[in-house]
C-alpha cells in the first residue's frame, strides 16, 4: 500500500468500523418485517427475470453488502495491526482522533497546532505504517 492509500484508510476507518458493527448487529434480522402477499396480489402475474420473493431479494441485497463489510473488516484490521508502530506522543494523539472520525481542523484546534502541521503528522503516520509493512515483508523473505 502507498502512503496516500494508508491516509485514506485512516480517514475512512471510523465509518468502516461503524458499518462493521452495525452489520454484525443486524445479521439476524434478515426477513424481519417482510410479509407475503395475499388475495388478488398473490395470483397476479409477476415481472419476468427476477424473483418476486421479498425475503430472497433482501438476502441477496444483504449478501452483497456483507461482501463489502468483509473488505472493510480486513482494512480495519490492517490499521489496527499497525497502530503500535506510532510511538511519538503527538502522532499517537493525532492517530487516535483520526480513528475517532475527527477532521484535521478539529484536531488542530484541539491540540493547539496548525491544520498543516496536523497534515504533516498524518503523512508521517502513514509513512511509518508503510515502512512497517515493507519491513515485515523483508523479514518474511529472509525467513
Amino acid at each position: 500500500m502507498t502512503e496516500k492509500q494508508i491516509e485514506q484508510l485512516l480517514k475512512d476507518y471510523h465509518w468502516m468500523i461503524n458499518s462493521v458493527k452495525i452489520m454484525r448487529e443486524n445479521l439476524n434480522d434478515i426477513g424481519v418485517g417482510l410479509t407475503a402477499q395475499y388475495g388478488i396480489e398473490a395470483v397476479m402475474p409477476k415481472a419476468q427475470g427476477e424473483t418476486s420473493d421479498p425475503v430472497y431479494r433482501e438476502v441477496v441485497r444483504r449478501s452483497k453488502h456483507h461482501e463489502k463489510i468483509i473488505g472493510y473488516e480486513s482494512k480495519v484490521k490492517m490499521i489496527q495491526e499497525r497502530i503500535h508502530v506510532i510511538e511519538d506522543v503527538r502522532e499517537a494523539e493525532v492517530l487516535h482522533w483520526i480513528l475517532e472520525g475527527k477532521g484535521y481542523s478539529w484536531i488542530a484546534r484541539h491540540m493547539g497546532l496548525s491544520h498543516t502541521h496536523i497534515k504533516r503528522l498524518s503523512a508521517s503516520i502513514a509513512k511509518q505504517m508503510v515502512e512497517y509493512v515493507h519491513y515485515v515483508q523483508n523479514v518474511q523473505k529472509c525467513i
